[in-house]
């Protein structure tokens, strides 16, 4: 995470860059909280592999997930953490000072 006023580049994340986690990370910024089975059609992953990257998020204190029972079955809903969001965020700026032209044209 990038703190106030540093370079941009600061914020650029290793956990959150893997394309899974990042892609992971802008649904779930977009929507708010997502069930586990969304999430996994919206990406086209297996539940095993999207599992794993969910993991990884979550014990970096990006992603939280809420178990509860529906339809007598057990759903899970992911979210990002506000730890999570600003890393995200974070990451974005750091993407974006990358790819700006260092010298734009007139």
């Amino acid at each position: 995470m990038s703190g106030g006023g540093g370079d941009p580049l600061d914020g650029f994340d290793t956990t959150i860059h893997a394309p899974h986690r990042l892609r992971v990370c802008a649904l779930l910024e977009g929507a708010g909280e997502a069930e586990f089975a969304l999430v996994q059609n919206q990406l086209g992953l297996s539940a095993s592999a999207l599992s794993k990257h969910v993991t990884v998020l979550m014990d970096a204190g990006y992603v939280a997930q809420r178990k509860a029972v529906r339809d007598t079955r057990q759903r899970v809903w992911l979210r990002l953490t506000r730890r999570g969001r600003a890393a995200y965020q974070g990451h974005l700026a750091a993407l974006r000072a990358i790819v700006k032209p260092s010298d734009p044209a007139p």
